[in-house]
Formats: C-alpha cells, structure tokens, sequence
C-alpha cells in the first residue's frame, strides 16, 4: 500500500487509461477522486466497484476544458479531504483529419481538452501543493508529441505542448519538492483506438517489438510509479511506454 493516506485526483476517469490508472492508485491505499464529462453510467459503475473493494472513490462530474469547472472541482477535493497530493492529467480526445480539411472546431476541441485542461488543473492544484510542499503531478502525453502521424496535427500539438508545459512547470516548483512528469503511451487498447486497431491491428503488432498492444495497466503501473515516493529524485521527465515501437520510428 505505497500510497495509504494520500489524496489523488484523475481527470478523464471513467474509462480507458484513465479507469486503470484510478484502480491503481486505489488499490495502491490512495483516496481518489475523479473527473468526466458524459460517462455517467461508467463513473458510477467504477466507483461501485471499488466502494465494494473498500477503496475511497468519488466521481465529479466538470468539463475539463473549462476554467472553473477545474477550479470548482480542485476545490471540492481539498474541502472533502484537506488536501490534493497527486494529480494525474488524462482526459484525452481524439479528432482526426487531415489540416487542408480539419475544421477549426476539430482543432480547438482538440487542443482545449488535451492541453489547457492540463494549464487548467495544475493551475487551480499547484497552490495547495506549494503551501503542502509536497505534490506529485504526472500528464499523460504520447508519442505522437514526438512522432508525427498523418491527420494528426492537432493531436499531436496538443501532447507535444503538454511535455514542454511538463518540463517548464518542474522546473518551476520543485524547490516546494512538487515533481512534475509526463507518461507517452504508445498504442494501448482503449475505446479512442479501437478505429485504428479494427483497420491494422496486426501491422501495428508487428512494428512493436514486444509484439503487443498496450493495455490500461500498463500506463497505471508508470504513474504508479511516478507518483510514489521511489520516483521522489525524478523530474521534468518524459517517460515513455510503448512497447518499444518508437525505437524505430513509427
């Protein structure tokens, strides 16, 4: 139980990598709370699994792409437990298309929810921390920030910005013995991939290494990691899992 009597918030939850990374920090001893937007059947099912564990989980409903629904819900988690000690940005989308043909809304949705959600919890977190002297913050990018994909470009921009934001705020707080860190997913089984591995699931096994896809378990084992007191020397880094896929490019 590396992480008995801590306090976590998870945005983008409910499902996915998300989901995952909620049953770790759980099941690791923290109290979690979480946030999503529309999956309410999902959210109420994952904090009923883990009430009937004996684990402490609340959902909270918010857009992250919102100001103060972020600042709203910051708060809630320091009213309801006295103070906020991880914060594991997640919530992702996904608009693909090719820029000739991708309409502003695709590119904005894009960017505000993968990327200024990050700018907006870190920024309603990073006070409580500083007076706490103590936090752990870890963002979950991809390797798409380094790797360009065709009918990418706003996804990629969004996690390529989260890892410089990663690098400039560690550098930042740290002196308060805040870390900041990134995890960049390769391909993980998720409903946001499932397009792309019903089209060329065995050519994407193929071009990884390990010969596997990903699963949710794999990116919470890192934040688990990142987040404990065993990564406390560790910062403004950018840790990748991917199976080895980008050893060669992609």
């Amino acid at each position: 139980m590396k992480l008995t009597g801590k306090i976590a918030l998870v945005t983008g939850g409910s499902r996915g990598i998300g989901r995952g990374i909620v049953e770790s920090l759980a099941r690791e001893g923290a109290k979690v709370a979480f946030v999503y937007r529309g999956s309410q059947e999902a959210a109420s099912a994952l904090v009923s699994a883990q009430t009937a564990e004996g684990r402490e989980v609340v959902a909270i409903q918010g857009d992250v792409a919102i100001t103060a629904d972020a600042d709203r819900i910051v708060s809630e988690v320091i009213a309801k437990w006295g103070r906020l000690d991880i914060l594991v940005n997640n919530a992702g989308i996904i608009r693909d298309g090719l820029l000739a043909t991708m309409e502003p809304d695709d590119w904005r949705a894009v960017i505000d929810t993968n990327l200024s959600s990050v700018y907006n919890f870190c920024h309603a977190a990073v006070r409580q921390m500083m007076s706490q002297r103590i936090g752990r913050i870890i963002n979950i990018s991809s390797v798409a920030a380094e790797y360009g994909n065709q009918g990418q470009a706003n996804y990629a921009a969004s996690k390529g910005g989260i890892q410089g934001f990663t690098r400039c705020l560690a550098t930042e707080i740290g002196r308060r013995n805040i870390t900041v860190n990134a995890v960049a997913p390769g391909f993980i089984e998720t409903d946001m991939t499932q397009a792309v591995r019903n089209a060329a699931e065995a050519k994407i096994k193929d071009s990884i290494p390990l010969r596997r896809l990903g699963k949710p378990e794999d990116i919470a084992n890192a934040v688990l990691f990142l987040a404990s007191e065993e990564a406390s020397y560790i910062t403004g880094h950018v840790l990748t899992v991917d199976g080895g896929l980008t050893l060669g490019g992609f």
